[in-house]
């Protein structure tokens, strides 16, 4: 019988060796042309990930970013009582530019209604966060303090929001890089209201509510996994005492 310490480890090990398996990529491909570098990235990882929960966990749904519309409606899903959810390259952007280093993998089990194992893969920083050892977060200090936000894309409701509640903002690639820089201090929250998925956000989700971070729409629900429709367009991550001034000055942005 599997226990939850093997699915935690499982995601673990497969983040890790997507990971691997995506700097090699970059070493041997080059960066001459980011879109033959990003497909190839895209479709290295979602093989290895495939390949081996098919492997190693034949009876489990799979639910990834590079799935076929087909794959990804697939009813079987919505009928399954584990999910795991992936994001084979979570920043292609990032991941074809020879500098940075904020992309992801991302691997997450969504079990009977809950998100119960994680791992995100950071390659380029040699690290990988996971629920089998969640990061203990830095206390937040009083005063000013950092919100993580797209390179590209910050939303315009964040800059306001960030006026309003004392804050500065930090551009940081993928999602997965954004949520983890909360869990290592680099920065104390996450807002993003521009349209994600959920295999945007499953992995660092689960492994930020296992280190005891708050996680939620930015209306304060709970996010849902494993849904027909798998977008989940807003999210909130931050650390646990600013929730609760986060929340109340999004609802002040939106009356």
């Amino acid at each position: 019988m599997m226990t939850i310490r093997d699915d935690h480890a499982l995601a673990a090990d497969l983040a890790t060796e997507a990971g691997e398996r995506l700097l090699r990529v970059r070493e041997r491909t080059g960066f001459d042309d980011p879109a033959a570098l990003r497909a190839e990235g895209d479709r290295a990882a979602h093989v290895l990930l495939m390949e081996s929960l098919s492997r190693l966990r034949p009876s489990d749904c799979v639910l990834s970013e590079e799935a076929t519309r087909e794959e990804r409606l697939d009813p079987r899903r919505l009928a399954a009582e584990r999910v795991w959810i992936v994001d084979p390259l979570d920043g292609t952007r990032e991941f074809s530019e020879p500098e940075r280093s904020d992309w992801a993998v991302h691997v997450a089990l969504w079990e009977r209604g809950k998100l119960t194992a994680g791992a995100v893969a950071l390659p380029a920083q040699g690290r990988t966060l996971t629920t089998a050892d969640p990061p203990k977060p830095p206390a937040h200090v009083k005063g000013r303090f950092r919100i993580a936000v797209s390179r590209t894309r910050p939303p315009e409701f964040v800059q306001k929001l960030a006026y309003l509640v004392g804050a500065d903002l930090v551009p940081i690639g993928s999602a997965g890089a954004k949520i983890s820089a909360v869990l290592t201090g680099e920065v104390e929250a996450y807002v993003h209201a521009g349209g994600q998925y959920e295999w945007d956000s499953a992995a660092p989700v689960a492994v930020a509510l296992a280190a005891g971070v708050h996680a939620s729409r930015i209306d304060g629900s709970e996010l849902i996994y494993n849904q027909a429709d798998p977008s989940l367009p807003d999210i909130l991550v931050s650390l646990p005492e600013l929730a609760a001034s986060l929340l109340a000055g999004i609802r002040d942005l939106h009356r």
